[in-house]
């Protein structure tokens, strides 16, 4: 990942609703849900969250799938897995401090 990619996908999560679905994508795992239930899950109106969906689309952090009528979305793993390696490795230079704190139940 590089740093504009990275700063698109920050700037697509610097939303509530965003990162509401972002977390909520995250849960359903590699089946992701529809935009429907994911507007349910936000309490947004499906257009609205296809807005949203829309602006993470476009920066990498979630893919549509149309089956049928609907359109589903999940999430990219990969791009996600690469904004966190970007910043650990790339803003961070592998700090060992910021790396402990990573670990569940550590205090920094």
């Amino acid at each position: 990942m590089n740093e504009s990619e990275a700063l698109a996908a920050f700037s697509s999560i610097s939303s509530a609703t965003r990162l509401r679905i972002l977390k909520g994508l995250v849960a359903a795992g590699p089946e992701g849900m529809t935009a429907g239930e994911i507007a349910e899950r936000v309490d947004a109106t499906p257009s609205r969250a296809s807005f949203h969906l829309s602006n993470m689309a476009d920066a990498g952090l979630v893919v549509a799938t149309r089956q049928s009528r609907q359109i589903s979305y999940r999430v990219d793993f990969n791009t996600m897995g690469a904004l966190v390696r970007y910043l650990l490795e790339d803003c961070c230079q592998n700090n060992e401090i910021v790396r402990g704190c990573c670990v569940s139940g550590t205090s920094c």
